[in-house]
């Protein structure tokens, strides 16, 4: 339900972009770096894993954080519709729902984690693939409707439904099987500094149960190739721009386009699950990178208008080409979060599958304030496109970079093993703490 949830707050997505570009009058660039900012909360998730692992609210260490995590996203979205009023206002808000969505989506995760240890790669794999279908099937619904609601009621009227749907992730964690973490008891005379002592305590032990997790190549370096395989430039944004405002695409066709992405990212879930989770990391990488810079590399036929001469309307191409490169990169995800589950060690699960995943999060924020320097650089702006053609050249065949640092993933057999250290130095910190 809460992945579910987590796609369908997407609604907001399409009418955050139209409200920076048509009520604040933002350039591409700018656009690009406030959706960045926003984004921030999602490098922070071992904050919120650290807290969720060891600080219980009511006795509750999954429960309480995402009836909070709910409310939070609520009221932001309601600020959204009634309150914001200038670009500040609105990164304020949009980091504020972040925050809410990124600590929920850690204490899931946390939880699926916890049924992923000591399974099979495929086991691993069936059940991130079950969890990122129910995102994609919330992603469909919310890009069936984002496009013709955008344009029927305007961004503010999207964002006030929107706000509804937060409070089912309070409602989900009354579904949560979690029992009670007793609180630590402690003698009739012990005062403030004694439960202080107690907290502090459980921090320094989960601290170096994480600690004695990342510090080894076997997790450290499969972390810095996928920071890197994230952190190369996007021209998102300003292709949102040379579509609405060269190509007149309306929101309701961008909804569609968005719908078309969303069922693409749901067969790519279904294509790796059936047929590719058994594939070793580095022929995955390998070939996804390179087929996706290949197709990438088409927009610039849109942009040129190479299509047309081709035969093909603006229309079918966008959708085309989204569907196409949705599923591959996708399937290029999936991965990444099989190892990632597979390497946490019972008792810091939480933290440290928020820590693999906030990598990953930095590198696409960092790629995300790339692709806006570079757009500002090159001169793209709301109504001059002359050097999209070269942002987009850039931007597709700069994800080929780090295709040389490959053998800094490991294999099946490489993953085991890290997952098997993981596990030995966690019981062995266990043990020394008693």
């Amino acid at each position: 339900m809460v992945y579910f949830v987590q796609g369908i707050l997407g609604l907001s997505r399409l009418g955050v972009t139209y409200l920076y570009k048509d009520e604040f009058h933002l350039d591409p660039a700018s656009v690009a770096l406030l959706t960045s900012i926003s984004a921030v909360p999602w490098v922070v998730k071992p904050l919120y894993g650290f807290l969720s692992d060891t600080v219980p609210i009511l006795g509750y260490r999954r429960r309480s954080y995402l009836v909070i995590c709910g409310v939070l996203g609520a009221l932001s979205w309601a600020a959204m519709a009634a309150v914001v009023r200038s670009p500040v206002g609105a990164v304020a808000a949009t980091v504020v729902g972040s925050l809410g969505t990124a600590c929920s989506d850690v204490v899931v995760d946390s939880i699926v984690v916890e049924r992923c240890r000591g399974h099979p790669q495929a086991t691993a794999g069936s059940l991130q693939s079950l969890c990122w279908a129910a995102a994609a099937l919330g992603g469909v619904a919310s890009a069936y409707f984002s496009g013709s609601l955008v344009e029927a009621w305007g961004p503010r009227g999207v964002f006030g439904l929107t706000a509804v749907f937060p409070l089912i992730v309070s409602a989900a964690a009354a579904l949560i099987d979690e029992q009670p973490v007793a609180a630590p008891k402690l003698k009739a005379s012990a005062d403030t500094r004694s439960a202080a002592a107690v907290l502090a305590g459980r921090l320094v032990a989960q601290l170096e149960a994480l600690w004695g997790a990342i510090n080894q190549r076997s997790i450290l370096l499969p972390a810095a190739f996928v920071f890197l395989w994230q952190a190369t430039p996007t021209a998102e944004t300003a292709m949102f721009y040379f579509q609405t405002n060269a190509l007149g695409f309306s929101p309701e066709f961008l909804g569609r386009v968005r719908l078309a992405g969303a069922l693409a990212s749901l067969a790519g879930v279904g294509v790796y699950n059936a047929a590719l989770k058994e594939v070793p990391l580095r022929r995955m990488f390998l070939w996804t990178s390179i087929l996706g810079a290949g197709l990438g590399l088409t927009q610039i036929l849109l942009i040129t208008g190479t299509n047309r001469a081709l035969g093909l309307s603006n229309e079918l191409f966008v959708l085309g080409d989204s569907v196409v490169l949705t599923v591959l990169g996708q399937v290029a995800f999936m991965p990444v979060l099989v190892l990632a589950a597979r390497l946490c060690p019972e008792g810091v699960e939480a933290t440290l599958f928020a820590t693999l995943m906030s990598i990953l999060n930095g590198g696409a924020f960092t790629g995300s304030a790339l692709g806006s320097a570079l757009t500002a650089a090159l001169g793209v702006t709301a109504d001059d496109f002359r050097l999209l053609w070269v942002l987009v050249a850039v931007c597709t065949l700069s994800s080929l970079l780090p295709l040389p640092l490959l053998w800094l993933v490991p294999d099946a057999s490489g993953a085991e093993e890290a997952a098997r250290v993981v596990d030995e130095r966690a019981a062995a910190a266990e043990e020394h703490r008693l």
